[in-house]
């Protein structure tokens, strides 16, 4: 017990230095420690106290975030992080502390061991035997405490060689800074919407421009009547057109702009296919693209389309009017797929267009026909709006209004020429020599089915409203007459016709060459009925009734055995032989207005469209179905034969069917 006997005597002398009475000491340890607790703690019973509640430690950090996101490049969407990192830092110090017993600290520890070794053997020291190898008492020998630090004086190394150490110490230049500082350039930022209606106000706004320009340089020049040599200068200097600087540019970007605007439409003419063709049962529909109009040609008609061979997405088309109690204006327009909003070329006329026709290998030459009788070429190269070349009463113009124009090949001295058709009943062909129209008169029809030879007046001659050139032979050629005849002739043959074919009950409007088969050719009237020919044979092979008024027929350019007819009552009626040789394969309604009629059909020369055009000037572009341009499918093992052989196969297997058997010789 002496420790508690030296605990008491400390306690009395620390007592005693303060005044305290020992007694009192002893009272407090003799009693014992009471416990204190809070006014409002809860009190438990046994069975509370004794159970057992779990508490489960996790290392997942609780402040951590669990909806982090980040974006997916892979699946181009944003993601939740599954992994989220749960360590929390609370204290971090970055120290150069090693653990004694780490390999570096005994490498370290070594390296030290060594140095001290060779500094004994250098000076020749004894070491230190005299010293007694207990520490004072109460100080621990510790090699990080002061007295270690300051016993051992660091050896200086001596170098064995007769070295010298000199320094010297240079100013070092001070370092001076020079800054300036610029206001920065002036930004603005711009932004808008280029659309057709602001590229309009632009022109207009420019243009309003130059005309407050051109008055103020009258206002200078009529100041400056003295000085007439200056004055000139100034009319020779003066500004050209801006618009016509960038007319390219601005066409280019008002493409860009109508592709922007309708690029749905672009997207279905170039990608879509009605896959609901499948379920049709080989019938077939009409996709509607684009809506072709311009704004001063709304009260006119659409008297002729033609497609560009060489351009295949630029056709031309003709406006005048059916009405000949009310003719007046007309006009030649230009359009492409690449731009529906405005025309590529427009060219006014003093006179209705009723025909054109564009040139196969020069496309820029257009050859058209009015309703005053005149024909006229027109030159897309040249600039202005009159014509190349135009007839005259003088040259042997047309006294009844044109209805069909064709261009033919080059003659023999390499001269360009084309054929019309009048109701005064000649067909003219036109050379263009030099700079004007040489006309020559192939064939005159007359009533009686013979061509007239003699003087005139002596017989009447009959209409002409259309004539079609064959594709093979070029001296052959059909004409289709007012009186609902079809005349079949040669232009090497005049005296007479080669064939005379009762068609229709009225007018013939349109008769054409098949584009395959040399001895196919098609005729369409008003009289409701579409017949298809062999011009070696007097009847028809095909007739069908389409119950309206037929305005137009046309070939397609990839069957020989496809065609389409437009009807008077808004209605596009397509044939296929080949599937129905009785009804149509499409029959489709085209026009909003009940009182709207079409007039007339093409099909591109390429593409599966057809334009359509109607008596209130617009032009409407559609595409074919699948069903409508469906070919003929190989059997396994055997590929398809291609070319046109196969097109005139098609159709001579159709026509033999027909044909009426031989009589067999004994």
């Amino acid at each position: 017990m002496p420790v508690h006997n030296n605990n008491v005597g400390a306690f009395t002398r620390k007592d005693e230095e303060e005044g305290v009475d020992p007694g009192d000491v002893l009272d407090e340890w003799s009693h014992g420690k009471a416990l204190l607790k809070p006014a409002d703690q809860l009190e438990l019973t046994d069975a509370e106290l004794k159970e057992e509640i779990t508490r489960i430690l996790t290392a997942n950090n609780p402040h951590a975030p669990q909806n982090i996101v980040r974006y997916s490049f892979k699946e181009r969407s944003y993601k939740l992080t599954s992994v989220v990192d749960q360590m929390a830092v609370h204290f971090m110090l970055e120290g150069s502390l090693l653990h004694q017993d780490s390999d570096e600290a005994l490498r370290l520890r070594a390296k030290d061991s060594l140095s001290e070794e060779t500094t004994t053997v250098d000076t020749g020291a004894e070491p230190d035997e005299d010293k007694p190898e207990t520490p004072e008492a109460g100080v621990e020998d510790r090699p990080d405490s002061v007295t270690s630090k300051t016993d051992k004086k660091e050896p200086k190394l001596t170098n064995q060689f007769n070295f010298s150490e000199r320094a010297s110490q240079t100013l070092n230049n001070p370092l001076r800074e020079r800054s300036c500082q610029t206001e920065p350039p002036p930004r603005s930022n711009f932004s808008a919407t280029a659309n057709q209606w602001e590229i309009y106000d632009a022109y207009v706004y420019e243009l309003q421009k130059q005309e407050k320009n051109k008055e103020k340089q009258k206002a200078v020049q009529s100041k400056k009547d003295n000085d007439k040599g200056k004055k000139k200068n100034m009319m020779m200097e003066t500004q050209v057109d801006d618009i016509t600087k960038v007319g390219n540019s601005a066409r280019i970007f008002e493409r860009m702009v109508n592709q922007n605007t309708f690029d749905d439409i672009a997207q279905d003419f170039k990608y879509f296919e009605d896959a609901s063709d499948e379920f049709r049962d080989q019938e077939g529909t009409l996709l509607t693209l684009w809506k072709f109009q311009y704004e001063k040609a709304k009260r006119l008609s659409v008297t002729a389309l033609c497609w560009n061979k060489k351009y295949q997405d630029m056709f031309a088309v003709g406006m005048g009017s059916y009405d000949f109690s009310k003719q007046g204006r007309g006009m030649v327009v230009f359009y492409s797929l690449k731009n529906s909003a405005f025309p590529e070329y427009i060219y006014p006329t003093n006179s209705g267009v009723l025909c054109l026709d564009i040139h196969e290998q020069h496309s820029y030459l257009v050859a058209v026909g009015f309703y005053d009788g005149c024909v006229a070429v027109y030159n897309l190269k040249e600039e202005g709006l009159e014509p190349a070349y135009k007839s005259t009463a003088k040259t042997g113009k047309h006294t009844d209004p044109v209805w069909q124009v064709h261009w033919q090949n080059d003659d023999m001295d390499n001269n360009h020429n084309f054929c019309s058709v009048s109701s005064d009943g000649r067909i003219v062909s036109w050379t263009l020599v030099k700079n004007e129209l040489v006309f020559t008169d192939i064939i005159t029809l007359s009533l009686n089915g013979a061509v007239s030879e003699e003087p005139e007046g002596a017989q009447q001659p009959t209409c002409g409203t259309s004539f079609d050139f064959h594709k093979q032979i070029d001296y052959l050629f059909l004409v289709g007459t007012e009186e609902g005849k079809i005349y079949k002739c040669s232009k090497t043959y005049s005296s007479q016709f080669l064939e005379t074919y009762d068609a229709h009950s009225m007018a013939v409007d349109t008769v054409k060459w098949n584009h395959f088969h040399p001895k196919v050719f098609i005729s369409c009237s008003s009289d409701w009925t579409v017949k298809i020919w062999d011009h070696t044979i007097n009847t028809p092979m095909f007739t069908f009734d389409l119950n309206a008024a037929v305005g137009d027929v046309a070939w397609s350019p990839y069957s020989s055995t496809v065609f389409a007819a437009i009807t008077t009552d808004g209605t596009v009626h397509v044939f296929d032989l080949n599937i129905n040789k009785y009804e149509a394969v499409c029959e489709q309604q085209v026009v909003s207005k009940k009182k709207t009629k079409l007039t007339h059909i093409e099909f591109n020369p390429i593409y599966p469209i057809i334009i359509v055009g109607n008596d209130r000037g617009y032009v409407t572009s559609f595409k074919l179905s699948p069903n409508l341009r469906k070919k003929p499918k190989a059997k396994k093992g055997q590929e398809l034969p291609k070319g046109p052989e196969v097109e005139i196969a098609k159709m001579e297997k159709l026509l033999s069917l027909l044909r009426e058997p031989e009589p067999s010789t004994l």
